[in-house]
């Protein structure tokens, strides 16, 4: 487990594989205690020549059974059935999202290299009165919680999780520590939510053929920190 900070208002590099990179849009609220609270609000998924987005929607008022997701692929808004066990597949390209619940949670899938659970969760009273957050009613942080698993990841992965997956990776975060924080958000930053200028981006480029042809999977969940530092990754 680790908890990664990132920046307000700006983006940075999950994931950045020759077959995948995930960049991930950070909102925030300034804090009096130091670091920004932070969440992660949309994320942008490229594969192939496709630009997947999946994200939360800016609202002032958390509805539940309001749709607060927002879905594109190619730059088109993806709009699944709200029934519960709906789907909306691409046959051109294998991508398949589904809805396990009638709203603000999918499950999306391409074959042979992610699997992906988003859902949009608000911050409640009781989180910013626990956790001294001062939301207000303009704005309830709608954000993400994900769940990736991905499939024949080349040793060249990095980004802030793919890093991890690395065969000859070593942590550099204190495991010992109650939080254990991952830092280099310099390294991971990137220019926009598509942008693949991160310094650690290897998206796009050959793999050679000794490095290719891992097929153990990987699964790891993100959401909210408690206290709202950042967000909270687990393998």
């Amino acid at each position: 487990m680790f908890y990664f900070h990132g920046k307000k208002d700006k983006d940075f590099c999950l994931v950045s594989d020759p077959s995948i990179h995930i960049n991930a849009h950070f909102i925030g609220k300034s804090s009096s205690r130091g670091r920004d609270f932070t969440w992660v609000e949309s994320v942008g998924i490229l594969f192939g020549s496709h630009k997947l987005y999946i994200g939360a929607r800016r609202v002032s008022k958390w509805e539940e059974l309001a749709n607060n997701m927002l879905i594109r692929f190619d730059g088109e808004e993806i709009k699944v059935p709200m029934d519960e066990g709906q789907r909306w597949w691409s046959p051109e390209t294998g991508l398949e999202i589904r809805r396990p619940v009638t709203n603000n949670k999918v499950e999306v899938k391409m074959e042979d290299l992610f699997a992906i659970v988003a859902r949009v969760v608000p911050i409640t009273a009781e989180e910013s009165r626990v956790h001294g957050y001062n939301v207000t009613k303009d704005n309830c942080y709608a954000h993400l919680e994900l769940n990736f698993k991905f499939y024949s990841l080349s040793p060249s992965v990095d980004g802030v999780l793919g890093q991890t997956y690395k065969t000859n990776y070593q942590s550099r975060v204190k495991i010992t520590a109650p939080m254990p924080i991952m830092g280099g958000a310099d390294r991971f930053a990137a220019s926009g939510l598509f942008a693949r200028d991160c310094a650690v981006s290897s998206f796009g480029s050959e793999v050679k053929p000794d490095l290719a042809g891992n097929e153990e999977s990987f699964e790891v969940a993100c959401g909210s920190a408690h206290g709202g530092r950042g967000i909270v990754c687990r393998r």
